[in-house]
């Protein structure tokens, strides 16, 4: 069984004390495929790293985080020209709209989002979006953005069934992990009318833990726990959940 983790930070401070035991743990346990969205120009060389510490397993994305869209983004969004231009990456991400830190930086967190959306065009490359609070922007900034060459995951989705079926219009997967475990957490209501066809796991680790491991810090290794509330969810093993994800994970990124 090969599960893919379509989102992870294993480059994240968190990790620092254990990350070979914790990357290892997850490989033993099936994990096998690690997708590693970017936040800005201060992470590239531990992103680096990681790859040549495991070739087979990491797969890097470039990009610049919504919530690190500042002052200075426009020399963050040439390091990630500059990137693109000089070797392979798998996705333009994590990039997007976060309403929920700072609204103050709206108008240039839109133009960053713009700006790398037509990057991935460029380059043929799935987006890895980020939406925090901001639903209605991101996609009025992909319906005037859409086309053929626009397609990707949306991570960490949480919205409704109604914003579900928006964003597969778009052609992007769900990013399913940790808060489809929580009590709270809604989308556990609606996914099985969402073909799984549509979904890709994720951990998002260090973020989001799901239950039991909820409020702890999150590991790739913890993705079995989302392949098990799917395996719920839709009513297949957890074997063929695993398949049909990975498979959708290649769709996407082409690997």
């Amino acid at each position: 069984m090969i599960i893919t983790d379509t989102h992870t930070h294993l480059y994240s401070e968190a990790f620092d004390e254990d990350r070979n035991e914790m990357i290892n743990r997850a490989i033993e346990q099936g994990v096998s495929r690690f997708f590693i969205p970017a936040i800005d120009s201060t992470y590239t060389d531990s992103m680096f790293q990681l790859e040549k510490d495991y070739p087979e397993h990491v797969f890097l994305m470039m990009g610049l985080h919504p919530t690190h869209v500042k002052d200075g983004y426009r020399k963050e969004l040439k390091h990630v020209e500059d990137m693109l231009a000089k070797r392979k990456f798998y996705a333009v991400g994590e990039i997007g709209i976060d309403l929920y830190w700072d609204k103050s930086t709206l108008d240039i967190q839109k133009k960053a989002f713009k700006h790398q959306i037509q990057l991935a065009k460029q380059y043929k490359l799935p987006i890895v979006i980020h939406c925090r609070e901001a639903f209605d922007v991101i996609f009025e900034v992909l319906e005037a953005e859409k086309s053929d060459d626009l397609f990707g995951i949306f991570h960490c989705f949480t919205g409704t069934l109604e914003q579900a079926r928006q964003a597969i219009s778009y052609n992007m997967k769900l990013g399913i992990g940790g808060v489809s475990t929580f009590k709270n957490g809604k989308i556990d209501q609606f996914l099985n009318q969402i073909n799984v066809n549509h979904i890709v796991l994720e951990t998002d680790a260090p973020y989001l833990a799901p239950v039991p491991y909820r409020g702890k810090r999150n590991e790739s290794s913890y993705i079995l726990k989302v392949l098990e509330k799917l395996s719920d969810i839709y009513n297949i093993s957890q074997e063929d959940i695993a398949e049909i994800t990975t498979q959708n994970s290649i769709d996407v990124f082409k690997i």
